[in-house]
């Protein structure tokens, strides 16, 4: 996913004959499912050990570059759209997703079609492994390992692929983007509150500017047709399934303080005290936030960067926790490491923390 993860809502609220609640409710209820769920399968993601499931780790490195990387190219699609014809550049961007979004779906759905296939099905193994090189300089590229149910879920999920392609529904594109965002919340691992706060932070200056300062935002929003954006019609009593005046969330609302709020939720089980309140704090302020946002949409007529209210409330609702409960160091000191790190690495440097601790306990003595 790129840049196109911090769109907008529409400013519209225009509602037709559907009640605005149903509009924006039906958005708030979208974005917490792929958050509640994305958060939960983190948690069995950052302990597996299948190479095709492991989680992507943001460093505080990667956070800082974020938001100019995303402004970049949030800058190049705009101009993109005004040099060259939209159609073709949606066409384009429709085949990637077309791909992108089958194996997104795929991967979602795997786990709760496993629950129907019967105990009798039979069920092969396969391995997709692409390397460069030979011998001892030779570099796993993909390894990817998958079985026949993975291969059902494929088949399923093309279906939803096709209609998407060919009619651009609205059904078909929520499909895409909630499978987007529960893969960005479940493999996009932050390694550690720090670094939460840091993208978190650059991401709110992001959204703010291009929303407010520009009209960039919300022109590459309503040009882009490609599922990086949830929708609900306001005119869906009055044209039924084929309504066409959306209100709409962008994915980016959703998977960036959605990754956050995964990461208290590991920092939660971390602690191991059978509770999870940071997880359930940072969750209540996210509907808080994006429930304000939708609030101030509807009062003002005009787009707003959600992050303006998300990003205080989830990282301002967990910090008071802390604080009153004198956990403050615990949360900023919660690690995790990059399993994708090799195993050599991680023996070097538990051997030199384990260096300095001897020589620390020599010189004392």
């Amino acid at each position: 996913m790129d840049s196109a993860l911090s769109d907008p809502h529409n400013g519209s609220a225009d509602a037709g004959s559907t009640p605005i609640a149903l509009a924006y409710g039906s958005l708030l209820l979208m974005a917490l499912l792929p958050i509640f769920f994305g958060a939960l399968r983190s948690v069995r993601c950052a302990r597996g050990k299948n190479a095709s499931d492991m989680p992507e780790t943001i460093t505080s490195r990667d956070a800082a570059r974020f938001p100019i990387i995303a402004s970049c190219t949030l800058l190049g699609l705009y101009l993109f759209f005004k040099i060259f014809s939209q159609e073709y550049i949606n066409l384009l961007l429709s085949m990637y997703f077309f791909v992108l979004g089958i194996l997104a779906l795929s991967h979602t759905i795997s786990p709760f079609m496993n629950k129907f296939f019967p105990a009798n099905f039979p069920n092969r193994q396969y391995q997709l492994l692409f390397t460069q090189g030979s011998g001892e300089n030779k570099e796993e590229i993909v390894n990817y390992e998958f079985d026949t149910k993975d291969l059902v879920c494929l088949g399923l999920s093309s279906i939803v692929g096709v209609w998407y392609l060919l009619r651009k529904h609205w059904i078909a594109n929520n499909l895409f983007g909630l499978a987007f965002s529960l893969n960005g919340v479940e493999l996009l691992h932050l390694n550690n509150v720090s670094t939460g706060c840091i993208l978190l932070g650059g991401l709110f200056i992001y959204d703010v500017f291009w929303v407010f300062g520009t009209n960039v935002m919300v022109t590459v929003a309503k040009s882009f047709e490609a599922p990086i954006k949830l929708v609900f019609p306001q005119d869906l009593l009055e044209k039924g399934l084929e309504a066409d005046n959306f209100a709409m969330l962008g994915l980016g609302d959703i998977v960036i303080p959605g990754i956050f709020i995964a990461l208290l939720l590991r920092f939660d089980i971390s602690l191991k005290k059978n509770t999870h309140t940071y997880f359930y704090t940072s969750f209540a302020a996210y509907i808080f936030g994006l429930g304000l946002t939708i609030f101030i949409m509807h009062i003002f007529k005009h787009a707003q960067p959600a992050l303006l209210y998300l990003v205080p409330a989830c990282i301002g609702f967990p910090v008071l926790v802390a604080l009153a409960k004198g956990e403050v160091t615990e949360m900023f000191s919660y690690e995790e490491s990059n399993p994708k790190e090799p195993a050599a690495v991680t023996e070097s440097k538990e051997g030199t923390e384990a260096s300095a601790l001897k020589g620390q306990e020599k010189k004392e003595k």
